[in-house]
């Protein structure tokens, strides 16, 4: 068995999530700047065999707030795609997750200086995707 990625996808920075080998357990594996998380991924999915790859979608009804963002999330889910063309590449509801990442940060007795970290942010909302898809929550 392999590992599952989770993305948090932004337009600067990338949180990345993945599951142990029998895919029970989520950790935070990095953040990235976006201009370079696909060199990232690809790099860890040679060194780690992946299974599947879930990125964080956020699927609403109506117009899409961004349009600058969503052009650069299809464009990244269609190179992933490339990347990857033997591993699904799954995309998950991701509304919320920002705002559930950042109460389940201050929840945890983080200091101040901890809970504006941007990249722990991005980490903790890549693991909500990713429990959130495999049911964890």
């Amino acid at each position: 068995m392999g590992r599952i990625m989770g993305i948090d996808f932004g337009l600067k920075r990338t949180g990345i999530s993945v599951t142990d080998p029998e895919q029970i357990i989520v950790k935070g594996l990095d953040t990235q700047e976006t201009s370079g998380v696909l060199n990232f991924i690809v790099t860890y999915g040679v060194q780690e065999k992946l299974d599947e790859i879930v990125v964080g979608y956020p699927f609403v009804e109506g117009a899409w707030g961004d349009r600058r963002f969503k052009e650069k999330l299809d464009k990244f889910v269609a190179d992933l795609k490339k990347a990857f063309p033997l591993i699904p590449i799954t995309l998950h509801d991701e509304r919320n997750t920002s705002v559930n990442a950042r109460e389940i940060m201050s929840r945890s007795g983080l200091k101040k200086s901890q809970r504006e970290d941007k990249g722990l942010l991005d980490r903790t909302s890549a693991i909500l995707i990713l429990q959130e898809y495999l049911g964890h929550i």
